[in-house]
């Protein structure tokens, strides 16, 4: 049984958290990744694109700002949730993944808006007993107001 106190985090945003994605940031993940395309790196053939900049890979949204953590935007609401699974009797976190959709593309410059909400638990039973399965959904937005991307991204409680 999902504890009562977990099921108050349902439908819960936190703060939106500022992100700001630099060139040499985008750079530095691009080298990190392995991922060695003229795009993410030389200015010269990126503004002879179609796109006209500097572009961020796919799942980089730069970094954050203005805000108390300097991780994935959902630090808050996992470490409260987390918190209060383990007083309800799951003390244990899993990672079950992450997955994206995207909209439009990220380039040097752009300030993007993460907004991470709660989106659902539900319990499951597995071979070694109950897990809560948790739900979690960050919307990416632009400086422009655009949607940018939507990931999805779920823990599990055991």
């Amino acid at each position: 049984m999902i504890p009562e106190e977990a099921k108050q985090f349902i439908g819960r945003t936190d703060p939106p958290i500022i992100r700001h994605v630099e060139k040499g940031a985008i750079r530095r993940y691009a080298e990190a990744v392995g991922n060695d395309s003229p795009l993410y790196c030389d200015e010269e053939y990126a503004r002879k694109s179609r796109y006209g900049n500097i572009m961020a890979p796919p799942g980089f949204w730069g970094w954050p700002t203005k805000t108390p953590s300097a991780s994935t935007g959902l630090a808050e609401i996992v470490s409260e949730l987390r918190e209060a699974l383990a007083r309800g009797g799951f003390p244990r976190i899993l990672d079950g993944g992450i997955s994206y959709d995207f909209f439009l593309s990220v380039r040097a410059g752009d300030i993007l808006i993460a907004t991470p909400k709660v989106t659902g638990l539900s319990e499951k039973e597995g071979k070694s007993g109950a897990m809560i399965i948790c739900n979690f959904e960050t919307t990416y937005v632009n400086q422009n107001g655009d949607l940018v991307a939507r990931a999805r991204q779920t823990f599990i409680a055991r």
